[in-house]
């Protein structure tokens, strides 16, 4: 039953005291260590961030100028294998590595190669062991994962993180754009300016100039000379 609006307990008809001057000065406090703490989280986003001019920036085979990786950045090893160009801005939390451990020597140089004025989304991983080619103007969106090596499953006496197929290149194209969560797999030529949809794995090749979604990722639309972005039967 609704309480009657003659009811001192209504909720509506509830008072409240008036603040005394220890809630003033409570709340006042309170703001400034609200203010304190994000400007020093500002001030510590500002100094981690990793720069072509920074020590850390210095061990990478690459580092161009006007380019960075956001702090927090979680995994990096093996730098000196990783090539980044200019203007490329890598965010926050991403994974960044050539091998599997630090320290280790690699067959080839660079491992991992990303070009130009490419963004790299937040929480993403790009983890190579034989060559992954990033061309330029390539973006990301969140959690995206790029790697040329993966696992094998066939001896049913062996744990599968102890078996390790073949390494197989990666490329992926100009001007092109990777939706949220996608997944791109050992082999996978990715070509230029395609899109591949948000979720996507991407197993084998994209031509230029298409929209790819699923998994496996295959091509939905097709860019033809004269006509057009036109659909691509299934």
């Amino acid at each position: 039953m609704a309480p009657s609006s003659r009811n001192p307990t209504s909720v509506t008809h509830r008072s409240f005291a008036p603040p005394t001057w220890r809630d003033r000065l409570r709340g006042m406090t309170k703001r400034a260590a609200m203010e304190a703490v994000q400007w020093a989280w500002d001030e510590v986003v500002e100094l981690g961030a990793i720069g072509p001019h920074s020590r850390r920036g210095r061990r990478f085979g690459r580092f161009g100028d006007g380019s960075i990786i956001c702090f927090p950045a979680t995994t990096i090893f093996n730098e000196q294998y990783i090539q980044i160009g200019e203007q490329t801005m890598i965010g926050p939390q991403v994974a960044l590595s050539a091998g599997m451990v630090p320290g280790q020597q690699m067959p080839t140089d660079p491992v991992v190669r990303i070009g130009d004025r490419c963004l790299i989304g937040r929480g993403s991983g790009i983890v190579g062991h034989l060559c992954i080619d990033i061309g330029d103007d390539v973006w990301t969106g969140h959690h995206v994962y790029i790697t040329d090596q993966n696992h094998g499953y066939e001896d049913v006496e062996l744990p599968i993180s102890r078996q390790v197929m073949p390494e197989r290149p990666v490329t992926i194209g100009d001007g092109s754009w990777l939706g949220h969560g996608s997944v791109v797999l050992p082999g996978a030529q990715i070509g230029r300016h395609v899109v591949v949809a948000a979720g996507s794995v991407v197993t084998g090749e994209l031509p230029d100039f298409c929209v790819a979604a699923g998994a496996p990722a295959r091509v939905l639309r097709q860019h033809v000379p004269g006509e057009g972005w036109v659909r691509v039967a299934s």
